[in-house]
C-alpha cells in the first residue's frame, strides 16, 4: 500500500515526538533548572485537596504524591458511600478505569521480555479469528498497533459492547464484532481513542501467556510488584474490604449511583479499564517507573520500559493545554500519554467511568509525580486538581491554584460561528409514542456487532430493549417531530435519536446521540439495524 501524504506527515510528527522522548534528550533538570523549584509540602497538598473537595463537593478522594522517589503524601478523604460514615483510606479500592491500559501494555512488555511474543507480530498470529473491516488492515495490524489509537476505528467505536455494565458481551464477541465497524479514517493515519483494541490486546496476552487475562495480570504484575490490594475479575464485595462506590449528582445533592452487586462479576472490558487498586498500590505502581529498585528492573528491563514510553501517535493539543501548560508536543505511547509541560517532560494517563475518575501523573526527570482517585462526579475536579498539583513541580510561581483554575474552567468557552453549539431541544416537551403509531416499525432489529434489540409495545408505550446489554432499555418518545429513545436506567448516559427508513425487507434503523457532543462511548452512530422479525 502506497503511503498517503497524511501517513508521511504522521511519520514526521512521530520522529519529532520520538526526538523528545527521554532516551534522546538531556535531563530536564540540566535544561530548565528543575532543582531550583521547592518541593511541595504536605500542608500545601492538603490545602489543595480540601479546596477541590469544597469546590466540587466530592464524596471522596484518595491522593498520593512522590518527590524524588520518596512518598511525601498519601491520604484518603471522605467516604466510600456518601453519608455512610465508612472512611476512604489508603487501602480503599477504586476503579482506575483507563489507567488499566498501562497495566495491559506492561503485561505485553513482560511477555515480549520472556520471548513469548514480539511487538511487531501480526495480531492474527495469536488470534486467527481476528478481523477488521478492511482485509489489508487485518493482515497488517500488529500487536503494538492495538495500543496506540491509530487503527482507523471511530472514536469510541464499539464501546456499547463494553458499557454499560454488566452486559452479556464476551471478549470473543468483541473480537468478532470489530469486522463490522466501519473505519473513520485511514489505518495509522491519525488519532482516535478506542477501547476495543485493548480488549483484543488482552486476548493476545492470553494466547501468548497461556492463561486468562485476569490470571496473567495477577501473575505478571500484582504478585511481583507487591500490588496486594489490586483486583481484576470477579470478587465478593464484602470480602474485599474498603471499596469506593461511584456517585453522581441530583441537583445539589451527592447520590450513589451504579453500586457494586454483592458478587462483583468479571467484565470483558478489564484490559481497557477494569482494574481496581488502592492508593498505596497505585503509588507503588507509579514509583516503579520513577525510581525502580534493582528487583523492579529485573521485573521489567530498561529496554521494555523505553518501549512503553516511546511516542507513537501524535495527539491534538487543546487551546487550554497550550495556555495552561505551554505544551508543544502531545503523543500516545503504550498505555501512557507523553507531553511537555512548562518545559518539563510528563508521562500520564487518566481514567473515567461513571462516577469514578482517576489520574496518574509522572515527571520522570524529577523522579516525582502523583496519583489520585475520585468516587464522584469529578471530571472538572480532576482537571483542576491535576493542574494545580502539577504546577507545584513545574511552575509554582505562576500557578493559579485550585480556585484560579476552577474559575478559569467555569468561564464560558469563547466560540465562533463555526464552533458554536446549537441549543438542545427541551426534553420536557417530549410525548409518549403509542404502539399503533409505530406499527410499521415494531419488531426485532439486528445490528451486526451489537446484536438484536426488540422494539415492541408494552401497554400504551413502545419499549426499546437490547438482548445483550440489560441496562439498555427505554421508552420511545416524540420530540420536535423526531423519535427519541429515553433510557430508563441511570447507567446509560446519552439519550438517542431514532431514524427509521425503508419498507418491507429493506427497513433500516439508524441512531444518533441526543447531544451530538455527548460521551463518545455512546457510539450510536456506528449502529446500522435491519428488521429481522416480529414482536412475539
Amino acid at each position: 500500500m502506497k503511503p498517503s501524504t497524511a501517513t508521511m506527515c504522521l511519520a514526521l510528527l512521530l520522529l519529532i515526538g520520538a526526538a523528545q522522548a527521554p532516551a534522546q534528550v538531556p535531563s530536564q533538570a540540566s535544561v530548565v533548572g528543575i532543582a531550583s523549584s521547592p518541593a511541595p509540602t504536605a500542608e500545601m497538598i492538603d490545602a489543595m485537596v480540601r479546596a477541590t473537595i469544597r469546590r466540587y463537593q466530592l464524596p471522596g478522594i484518595a491522593v498520593g504524591v512522590i518527590e524524588d522517589g520518596r512518598l511525601v503524601f498519601a491520604r484518603g478523604y471522605g467516604e466510600t458511600v456518601h453519608g455512610s460514615g465508612d472512611p476512604i483510606t489508603r487501602h480503599t479500592l477504586f476503579k482506575i478505569a483507563s489507567n488499566s491500559k498501562a497495566m495491559t501494555a506492561a503485561l505485553l512488555a513482560r511477555l515480549v521480555q520472556q520471548g513469548k511474543l514480539q511487538w511487531n507480530d501480526p495480531v492474527v498470529k495469536y488470534l486467527p479469528e481476528f478481523a477488521m473491516h478492511d482485509a489489508w488492515v487485518t493482515a497488517h495490524m500488529t500487536v503494538n498497533d492495538l495500543l496506540v489509537h491509530n487503527s482507523g476505528l471511530p472514536e469510541g467505536g464499539g464501546d456499547l459492547m463494553l458499557w454499560p455494565e454488566p452486559n452479556a458481551f464476551t471478549r470473543d464477541d468483541i473480537v468478532h464484532g470489530l469486522r463490522y465497524i466501519k473505519p473513520a479514517y485511514g489505518f495509522r493515519a491519525g488519532y482516535a481513542y478506542d477501547n476495543l483494541l485493548y480488549v483484543v490486546a488482552g486476548k493476545v496476552a492470553e494466547a501468548a501467556g497461556g492463561a486468562t487475562y485476569e490470571a496473567l495480570i495477577q501473575r505478571e504484575l500484582f504478585e511481583p510488584l507487591g500490588l496486594h490490594d489490586c483486583k481484576v475479575g470477579a470478587f465478593v464485595l464484602r470480602e474485599a474490604g474498603s471499596v469506593a462506590q461511584p456517585h453522581g449528582r441530583d441537583g445539589d445533592k451527592i447520590v450513589p449511583t451504579r453500586p457494586d452487586p454483592a458478587q462483583v462479576p468479571a467484565i470483558a472490558s478489564a484490559p481497557a479499564g477494569g482494574v481496581r487498586c488502592s492508593l498505596d498500590d497505585m503509588l507503588v505502581w507509579a514509583n516503579n517507573f520513577l525510581a525502580p529498585t534493582p528487583a523492579q528492573l529485573q521485573w521489567l528491563s530498561p529496554v521494555q520500559r523505553a518501549e512503553l514510553w516511546e511516542a507513537r501517535t501524535p495527539m491534538p493539543i487543546s487551546r487550554q493545554r497550550r495556555q495552561w501548560d505551554n505544551t508543544h508536543y502531545y503523543a500516545y505511547a503504550y498505555g501512557f500519554r507523553l507531553a511537555d509541560v512548562d518545559g518539563q517532560w510528563t508521562v500520564s494517563h487518566t481514567g473515567t467511568l461513571g462516577g469514578m475518575y482517576s489520574m496518574m501523573m509522572l515527571l520522570p526527570d524529577r523522579k516525582s509525580g502523583f496519583v489520585f482517585m475520585i468516587n464522584g462526579d469529578g471530571g472538572n475536579a480532576r482537571t483542576v486538581l491535576g493542574t494545580a498539583l502539577l504546577k507545584l513541580f513545574t511552575a509554582p510561581a505562576t500557578s493559579l491554584g485550585v480556585d484560579g483554575y476552577a474559575n478559569a474552567l467555569a468561564k464560558p468557552a469563547i466560540s465562533t460561528p463555526a464552533t458554536a453549539h446549537a441549543p438542545l431541544p427541551d426534553l420536557r416537551k417530549r410525548t409518549a409514542v403509542r404502539p399503533a403509531a409505530m406499527r410499521n416499525w415494531l419488531g426485532v432489529w439486528r445490528d451486526p456487532w451489537f446484536g438484536d434489540v426488540r422494539i415492541c409495545g408494552v401497554g400504551q408505550h413502545v419499549e426499546w430493549r437490547s438482548a445483550k446489554s440489560e441496562k439498555m432499555h427505554g421508552q420511545i418518545t416524540q420530540l420536535d417531530s423526531r423519535m427519541l429513545l429515553v433510557w430508563q436506567d441511570e447507567a446509560v448516559d446519552e439519550n438517542a435519536w431514532l431514524d427509521f427508513t425503508g419498507n418491507g425487507q429493506s427497513r433500516r434503523l439508524r441512531m444518533a446521540k441526543f447531544d451530538p457532543h455527548g460521551d463518545f462511548s455512546s457510539d450510536y452512530e456506528d449502529l446500522d439495524f435491519q428488521r429481522v422479525g416480529d414482536c412475539d
